[in-house]
């Protein structure tokens, strides 16, 4: 499934939004040096975010057609799982993993980027929560059981609060805790919104998880049914983002 995301890397870099610069500024102050690890890095949305802002960036990512399209955009990347890729003695001011964590076992990944940080280096997990508003989310719940029933996103409702998306990252949290090798985890949350056009948001979808392995025939009747949707909108909708992260700091060696 986490290598499904490459089967269209351009359409996923252009439709896929980047993250709040605060959250890249905020790592970026929190971090001993400028070296940064990116794991799983797609297409380089965030890793080309921390270039700008003065960072040297090395990718990790699994699927090697995202990892070429992320070259092609002027960044370093090593195409292997975090967990299988060796860092031959390199280490990192912070590791970040934009969208990503959920792929990599968490308690290897914890110890894993512990073992590749400088003392004081910084351990930065964060993501967008993905839920629309209730006019675009529910049509797409109810195209999408109807095109794929046997499906487990199918069984999801329409929209989840956000409370469900907080849990996952204080799950990551213990994991990190447990390494006993960081400062006690910090919750960020950064809120913010983006306007999409119905073009723009149809062009977003075929990109999520749920739509990326589906035929062409099924996605494309979800696709007009959620088109259906934002047209009754005026053609265009507000987006509420909310960026949450969980970030720990590598202890000093005594």
């Amino acid at each position: 499934m986490a290598e499904s995301f490459g089967t269209d890397a351009q359409r996923y870099d252009q439709a896929r939004p980047g993250y709040p610069d605060a959250l890249v500024a905020r790592i970026v102050a929190g971090s001993p040096g400028p070296d940064v690890l990116d794991v799983g890095c797609g297409t380089g949305i965030a890793a080309r975010q921390f270039q700008a802002g003065g960072c040297a960036v090395l990718g990790v990512e699994p699927d090697a057609r995202m990892a070429d399209f992320a070259r092609a955009r002027g960044l370093r990347v090593e195409v292997g799982t975090f967990e299988a890729w060796e860092p031959a003695g390199r280490m990192f001011d912070a590791v970040t993993a934009a969208q990503s964590w959920h792929w990599v076992d968490p308690v290897g990944g914890a110890a894993k980027a512990a073992q590749v940080l400088r003392p004081a280096g910084r351990l930065a997990i964060f993501g967008h929560v993905f839920e629309p508003p209730a006019e675009v989310a529910e049509p797409f719940a109810a195209a999408f059981r109807k095109a794929v029933p046997d499906s487990p996103f199918s069984k999801l409702p329409a929209r989840r609060p956000l409370e469900t998306y907080q849990a996952g990252y204080a799950k990551v949290a213990d994991t990190i805790r447990e390494t006993n090798q960081f400062t006690e985890p910090e919750q960020w949350r950064f809120d913010w919104e983006r306007s999409y056009t119905r073009d723009e948001w149809l062009a977003l979808l075929p990109t999520t998880g749920g739509l990326t392995q589906l035929p062409a025939d099924k996605t494309a009747a979800i696709l007009d049914a959620v088109g259906t949707a934002i047209d009754a909108l005026g053609g265009h909708f507000t987006m509420r983002y909310t960026t949450l992260a969980t970030t720990a700091v590598r202890i000093r060696a005594a």
